[in-house]
């Protein structure tokens, strides 16, 4: 997944430092397409050397390198560098500058949106001691938004509920949606589900998290059970596909970043006599109705691969 950049690593402690010149100054446009070079996959960010400095803030360090952020709107990218949106990044990326580019992204929304106090109108400031706005007026503080949401692998028998959504990512994904007021996470894997597929399930079990900084969210990933017949009846303003795909039929993303990619590919290359998945589908005049099972974590055996 996108945060597996092992061996290197994120520091993500905010401190108040000001970059060296060869440290990456990440500069983004009004509309939120960042400022890269990219050969072989490989992407590369502004330096002090491509762009004045004296505006930029930190944002966090991989390994011994900090990344910082130009507040400054860009109004052309300097030689050698070109304007890509996240989306774009995501096709053409890899690695822990892939990674540092989505992290960026979450804090340059949050940065940007967070110029004026939301209390009073006034404008806000860099707090002292943390990560936070705080209004020069009133005093108001605002922390880094972090949006909760679920990816939510729906099973039944030896399938798989796959969807496709209506506009935006175009390849496979599973029932996803984000937590609302009032709600657990397991709450809003019910309700997700059932709003998109009018499906009910049982049965929900954590699998592993994930940070989006796309969407400046943080995915939370489950399986679950189908309760009943699993007949679809598909939210079509959301969905322009969900079916039920056999694990050997399941087509993967063309990249393995996301946790709904991870999830889909766990799921296609567990073995069915060795994880709780019974080896028939919907449709099927020998499927049994589903049982509770003992689902065993894969944090013992996955984890550790992160």
């Amino acid at each position: 997944m996108i945060q597996d950049i092992a061996p290197d690593h994120l520091h993500n402690t905010y401190i108040r430092r000001v970059p060296q010149e060869n440290e990456p100054v990440l500069l983004f446009d009004g509309d939120g397409k960042l400022c890269v070079s990219i050969r072989d996959g490989r992407i590369s960010f502004t330096t002090g050397r491509e762009i004045p400095f004296h505006d930029a803030v930190y944002l966090f360090s991989v390994n011994e390198t900090g990344y910082f952020l130009s507040l400054s709107q860009a109004a052309a990218s300097p030689p050698g560098f070109e304007f890509k949106t996240i989306r774009e990044l995501r096709d053409l990326g890899q690695g822990k500058e892939l990674f540092a580019a989505f992290t960026a992204y979450h804090l340059w929304r949050w940065y940007t949106d967070n110029r004026y106090c939301g209390r009073c109108g006034s404008a806000n400031a860099f707090h002292s001691t943390e990560r936070a706005m705080q209004c020069s007026r009133c005093g108001h503080v605002v922390y880094p938004r972090i949006d909760p949401a679920v990816i939510v692998g729906v099973v039944k028998g030896d399938c798989l509920l796959i969807t496709r959504y209506r506009t935006g990512y175009a390849h496979n994904a599973l029932v996803a949606g984000f937590t609302e007021i009032g709600e657990t996470l397991e709450q809003t894997v019910q309700r997700e589900v059932m709003e998109e597929t009018g499906i009910s399930v049982k049965n929900i079990r954590y699998y592993k998290s994930q940070p989006w900084g796309m969407a400046q969210d943080l995915l939370a990933g489950f399986f679950c059970d189908a309760d009943g017949d699993g007949e679809i009846h598909m939210d079509q303003n959301e969905l322009k596909y969900a079916e039920w795909v056999r694990r050997e039929k399941i087509l993967l993303q063309p990249n393995d970043l996301s946790l709904t990619n991870d999830m889909m590919k766990y799921f296609k290359g567990t073995d069915p006599d060795t994880v709780p998945f019974p080896a028939v589908c919907p449709g099927d005049s020998s499927y049994p109705s589903m049982r509770p099972v003992s689902w065993f974590h894969p944090a013992a055996e996955q984890m550790d691969d992160r």
